[in-house]
């Protein structure tokens, strides 16, 4: 998706042809979008992929979809995120502060993952981490199971009278741990090993060596607690997502200093699937079996996890020939320079119905101001360099007066704010002085690559009459 919308900005920044096409297992599609004429890639959004409610899968998954959901989200959580987080407390001094600014809880889990990340819970040792995967097992297949079934008993019915655990809702079992189950241990060395590269520490394969440590483990006891709730539906899960007993300013002070750490920094793992060396699939498919095995979900080999976890869906052939036809088809007709819109089609197709759609492409949108219509392939194009010289902000404001009818009230290049009118007064004087690109550079503190010839300014403008009016952005050509 980022790669389409990057593409398409380019195409109509250059004014150039797009053919955008896809496929996803038997559907395909094919876009024709032709500048002056229709609306870009951009101007249109996919809906949104449906999502698997919350509660859904923390406490009542169905199918080995959930479970391999809750598997990548675990993944993330344990081995990716608290790294993100603790390395930005290493290394950025405002990080804390910054943080303590979010919405709701978000500041205390972040805080708490960092101190859990960096003293609580820091490894000194691969033993260290192997002890970890173990705890960690019994908390995930085992006392969050328990918990569940102190909540809510096999025999527990709704205030309608109906069986609780009926329908979508799977009673599940708790695990027992067990050295000789395969699964278990592939969970242990996988987690371990995962967790020791989070912290720059050495792993291992040898199951020998971490069944040694496990069996030295002793695991407390666990024993249900009464008041603890649990999110039933996704509203639930919502509200109680914004409730902590945190004390935000205790957990500020308990973080130590970061330069207590001298030049120590996490590994945050990113998730890669086709590397079968790197423990990462070893943990999805172990994490996702157990957790299905809780629940009584057939579970799923290796290779399809890595298709759902990876979020594959074959390629086929057929599909793919076919939009490639309607692809050159549409390119002949660019090839001919055919600028009737009507002549143009979109596709649509899935060939498991079998189903085959066209329709003319959307025309651009046109706006307007003053007595000027335009779309988003127009812009105004400014040569920097007049009588000699280049522009100033000033002559760039007074040309929009003189020649368009324009006062501009801001203008901008990108995110820097180049000029506005409630700047103050010396500010004011000073920027108006500068030319443009003095003004970008002083602004942004950062030098214009040499490679660049032309700026995109932004303008906020009001026409003659005192109304804001939108306008199209400004080509500002600095060499060619």
């Amino acid at each position: 998706m980022m790669v389409g919308t990057y593409m398409d900005r380019r195409c109509v920044y250059y004014k150039k042809p797009l053919l955008e096409s896809g496929t996803l297992g038997t559907k395909g599609n094919v876009q024709v979008v032709l500048p002056n004429v229709t609306e870009s890639y951009s101007s249109s959004q996919d809906p949104p992929e449906k999502s698997i409610p919350i509660c859904t899968l923390k406490n009542f998954p169905n199918a080995i979809e959930h479970t391999l959901q809750w598997a990548r989200d675990s993944f993330e959580g344990l081995f990716c995120q608290p790294g993100q987080n603790a390395n930005q407390f290493l290394t950025d001094p405002k990080f804390v502060e910054r943080t303590a600014k979010q919405q709701g809880v978000q500041p205390i889990e972040t805080l708490l993952s960092v101190k859990r990340a960096l003293v609580d819970g820091r490894p000194g040792s691969f033993e260290d981490c192997v002890v970890w995967a173990r705890k960690e097992f019994e908390d995930q297949f085992t006392n969050q199971i328990k918990q569940l079934l102190f909540n809510f008993p096999a025999d527990s019915v709704t205030s309608s009278g109906h069986p609780f655990w009926s329908g979508p809702k799977r009673c599940p079992q708790p695990s027992k741990f067990s050295v000789d189950e395969s699964m278990h241990m592939d969970y242990i060395v996988a987690a371990s090993n995962l967790r020791a590269e989070c912290y720059g520490i050495k792993g291992t394969r040898d199951r020998d060596v971490i069944k040694r440590v496990i069996e030295a483990v002793r695991v407390p006891e666990f024993v249900p607690k009464s008041g603890v709730r649990i999110a039933t539906t996704d509203a639930e899960a919502e509200a109680m997502g914004s409730q902590s007993d945190t004390d935000l300013s205790e957990l500020r002070k308990s973080l130590p200093d970061p330069k207590s750490f001298g030049g120590f920094r996490m590994v945050a793992i990113d998730f890669e699937k086709d590397d079968d060396t790197n423990f990462h699939m070893d943990y999805i498919v172990a994490a996702s079996n157990l957790r299905a095995s809780n629940y009584g979900i057939a579970p799923a080999d290796r290779h399809k996890s890595k298709l759902v976890a990876g979020k594959i869906i074959p390629a086929i052939a057929t599909t793919t020939s076919l939009i490639v036809g309607l692809v050159c088809l549409e390119f002949y007709k660019i090839v001919n320079g055919t600028q009737n819109i009507e002549v143009y089609k979109n596709g649509f197709i899935n060939l498991a119905l079998p189903f085959f759609g066209f329709s003319e492409p959307i025309a651009a949108p046109k706006q307007k101001y003053l007595d000027k219509e335009f779309t988003l392939w127009d812009r105004f194009e400014v040569e920097a360099i007049r009588d000699g010289r280049e522009m100033t902000v000033k002559d760039l404001i007074d040309y929009f007066q003189k020649e368009h009818r324009l006062e501009v009230t801001m203008l901008s290049q990108g995110v820097t704010l180049l000029f506005s009118f409630f700047m103050g007064a010396d500010k004011k004087k000073d920027r108006l002085a500068m030319p443009v690109t003095q003004a970008v550079e002083t602004v942004s503190k950062r030098k214009i690559p040499s490679y660049v010839r032309a700026l995109v300014l932004e303008l906020c403008c009001n026409d003659p009459d005192g109304e804001d009016v939108e306008v199209p952005y400004v080509k500002y050509t600095i060499k060619h």
